[in-house]
């Protein structure tokens, strides 16, 4: 639900952002959570071994299928880690972030943490810009009209399709990863190439060495496609079928516009990471995920204040509104 103030406060655009930052400051909610974060990283890790462990133990049979399923659902988790690493989150400096980020990242789960980190940089600067935002350009999926022109079947009808497709995400991720490296575009590029090739080097052996060919096949299918389709799941509700900017807005605006939220309680939180408060996030990126709960009252009620809308909606909500955008972009290619 978009909440509008009837007798918005009289400022000025530019002064907007400083205000509330203001009011955040004064809630200490900028402070860094290193209990949470210790307890967090550890169970996390602990969910990584653990499943790897029970891969070996349990051996050439079909249950692997099930700790699969556990990978897919671990291996989204640490990218959440490691997003919350790149936003510096859990440390105030950059150095120990980045390590920390590239064991999660390219060795945990064969990842490119530099690749990642500089993509969702853009789209954090230019959240939803079809130009600037690197998440929403022309792609297989398509997020504009002005972009679906002249194009074909799939895009037709993209919105059947973005279930399916969600499971190709992971592959598509780590193909992203291997061709910045080799095209020279992510930092520390030999570092990196060298912690995915060790992940790479593990994976595959230890599907070839413990399972059949036929149940490695299986196991690899089961686990990439969960894997991809909870990590769209996860960012899918964000800002997809929300407005597109151009340019002019100031900061506060240009983040809240493009952003929605998602209701819910502890199991949504943890599900998508705290990126259910995609507003606070982004106007605080930096900001502990633990904090953006109690950051949230704030915000919408600032927002309210100077006259912003802010997008607060349900979990199925948050989808469907991205599928009838996507179904919507398509429609004159149907000839509707």
């Amino acid at each position: 639900m978009t909440t509008t103030a009837e007798r918005p406060r009289t400022t000025t655009a530019g002064s907007d952002f400083s205000e509330l930052q203001r009011r955040i400051n004064a809630a200490g909610l900028l402070r860094r959570r290193p209990a949470y974060y210790a307890v967090r990283l550890g169970l996390v890790a602990a969910a990584l071994i653990g499943g790897w462990t029970a891969f070996f133990v349990i051996g050439a049979s079909w249950w692997t299928l099930l700790v699969a399923v556990f990978l897919a659902v671990v291996f989204a988790q640490v990218a959440l880690v490691a997003h919350d690493l790149a936003h510096r989150q859990v440390f105030r400096t950059n150095k120990p972030s980045a390590r920390a980020g590239r064991i999660a990242g390219n060795l945990a789960i064969g990842m490119s943490y530099g690749y990642w980190m500089d993509k969702h940089t853009k789209h954090h600067a230019n959240p939803n810009h079809d130009d600037l935002d690197p998440d929403v350009g022309p792609g297989v999926l398509v997020w504009s009209r002005e972009a679906a022109r002249g194009k074909g079947f799939l895009t037709r009808y993209q919105a059947y399709f973005f279930f399916p497709l969600l499971t190709l995400l992971g592959l598509s991720l780590k193909r992203d990863s291997i061709r910045a490296l080799r095209d020279g575009t992510v930092k520390q590029r030999r570092l990196e190439a060298g912690l995915l090739a060790a992940h790479l080097i593990f994976y595959v052996s230890a599907l070839l060495l413990v399972l059949n060919p036929v149940q490695a096949l299986v196991f690899f299918v089961v686990h990439h496609a969960l894997f991809g389709i909870y990590l769209g799941l996860t960012f899918a509700p964000n800002h997809k079928g929300m407005p597109h900017p151009d340019g002019t807005e100031d900061y506060l605006r240009k983040q809240v516009l493009t952003s929605r939220n998602v209701r819910g309680g502890w199991l949504v939180d943890t599900a998508l990471g705290g990126l259910n408060y995609q507003i606070e996030h982004h106007l605080f990126p930096a900001m502990p995920t633990p904090n953006l709960r109690k950051a949230q009252p704030i915000v919408q009620a600032y927002c309210r204040e100077i006259g912003v809308p802010y997008e607060l909606t349900g979990l199925a909500e948050s989808y469907a509104q991205g599928l009838r955008h996507l179904h919507d972009v398509g429609a004159e290619l149907r000839g509707r």
